[in-house]
C-alpha cells in the first residue's frame, strides 16, 4: 500500500485516530510498514478530530498525542464544531465536520491520502443501515476502498479485515507498550442508529449466522461490481441524449425513446454528475411524471421542477438543471 503511494508520487500520508482501537492499530501498523520502507522517504502525520461532544474528548486528545509520541509520529488535534442544528442529525453533522477537518489539515501538510480505519465489521453494517434505508445497487456497494471527498483521496486498507483481528492486535500492543484505547461510549449508545444495530441486532446474527460479516461484505463487493456497469450504462445513455458540452442540458425527445426503467437511471445519474441531492423514490418519481407528461403535451410547454438546491427545467424540448439562487 504504502509503496504504491510513494511510487505514484504521494510522499505525505495521514491516518485518522480516533484514539480507539480501530484507528490506533492502523496507525500502529502504518508506522512500522514506512520504518520497514524508509527508503521510500514517507512522511506520516496522524489526524485527530476533537468534537468536543463528549467530556472525555481532551483526555481522549491527549491519548492520541500519547500515541503519536511512541510511534514518532507528528499528530494535528483538530477541533471542530459540530451543528446539531443542520438537519443531518448528530451523527451526519458530526461526519460532515469531521470530513471537512481532515480535508483542511491535510491540504496544509501537503498530504493527498489519508487512511481510515473501517473494517470488515463496519462494512457491514453499512450495507444493513443501506438496505433498511431502501438504497439500491450503488448505496449496497458500502464504503468503497478508495474514495475521494473535497478533492481529497480516502483510502480504506482493512475492510476485508475483521474486527477481531484488530482487536488481539490492540491487546498485544497494549500489553507490550502500556498505551491502552479509548472507549467512545456513543458505539454503543442504542440512540445513534448504527450503535443500534451494533448492539441489537448483530449479536442476534452472531449467534445464528456466525461470521455473517464476511457475507455481507462480499455482498458489498458484488454491489459495487454491478453499480460500475449501471453507471457506465448511465453514461451511455446520456451520451446518446444529444448533451450539450457540458451535459447540464439534453434532448427530452432522446430521452423519451429509453425504457422507463433506464429513464430513471440516466436520470438519478445525470443529477447526481452535477451534484445534485439524490431524490427519494417518490420525488424522482414526480419528475419522471411531470416528463413523460410533458412529452405528450408537446414541446411548447415548459416544467420547472426545484430540488433542494438545483432546479431542472424543460424548454422547448431540452431538459436542463441550474443552481437556485
Amino acid at each position: 500500500m504504502l509503496a504504491g503511494l510513494r511510487a505514484a508520487g504521494h510522499q505525505r500520508v495521514g491516518v485518522a485516530v480516533s484514539g480507539g482501537v480501530d484507528s490506533a492499530m492502523l496507525a500502529v501498523q502504518t508506522a512500522a510498514l514506512a520504518a520497514m520502507s524508509a527508503p521510500l522517504g514517507l512522511t506520516l502525520f496522524i489526524y485527530h478530530v476533537h468534537h468536543g461532544l463528549f467530556a472525555e474528548a481532551d483526555a481522549w486528545a491527549d491519548r492520541v498525542r500519547a500515541l503519536g509520541a511512541a510511534l514518532d509520529v507528528p499528530v494535528r488535534i483538530l477541533r471542530v464544531q459540530v451543528a446539531i442544528d443542520s438537519g443531518a442529525g448528530i451523527e451526519g453533522a458530526a461526519r460532515d465536520a469531521r470530513y471537512a477537518a481532515l480535508a483542511d489539515a491535510a491540504r496544509a501538510d501537503g498530504v493527498g491520502h489519508i487512511l481510515l480505519a473501517h473494517h470488515q465489521d463496519d462494512q457491514a453494517e453499512t450495507v444493513l443501515l443501506r438496505l433498511l434505508r431502501g438504497a439500491g445497487p450503488e448505496g449496497l456497494a458500502a464504503m468503497a476502498a478508495s474514495s475521494v471527498r473535497d478533492g481529497m483521496t480516502y483510502l480504506r486498507p482493512w475492510l476485508g479485515v475483521p474486527r477481531a483481528r484488530i482487536l488481539d492486535a490492540g491487546a498485544a500492543y497494549a500489553a507490550a507498550s502500556g498505551w491502552a484505547a479509548v472507549h467512545d461510549p456513543s458505539n454503543v449508545d442504542q440512540r445513534y442508529t448504527r450503535a443500534a444495530v451494533r448492539t441489537l441486532l448483530a449479536p442476534v446474527l452472531n449467534e445464528r449466522w456466525p461470521g455473517w460479516q464476511a457475507i455481507v461484505a462480499r455482498h458489498a463487493r458484488q454491489a459495487a461490481d454491478s453499480a460500475e456497469i449501471l453507471t457506465e450504462v448511465a453514461a451511455a445513455d446520456l451520451a446518446g441524449l444529444d448533451p450539450s458540452a457540458d451535459s447540464r442540458d439534453f434532448s427530452l425527445a432522446a430521452w423519451r425513446a429509453l425504457s422507463p426503467a433506464r429513464q430513471a437511471h440516466v436520470l438519478r445519474h445525470w443529477l447526481r454528475v452535477h451534484g445534485a441531492r439524490m431524490p427519494s423514490d417518490a420525488r424522482l418519481g414526480e419528475l419522471l411524471r411531470q416528463l413523460r407528461q410533458l412529452h405528450a403535451l408537446g414541446h411548447d410547454r415548459q416544467l420547472s421542477w426545484e430540488h433542494a438546491a438545483h432546479r431542472v427545467r424543460c424548454v422547448r424540448g431540452r431538459v436542463s438543471i441550474e443552481d437556485r439562487v
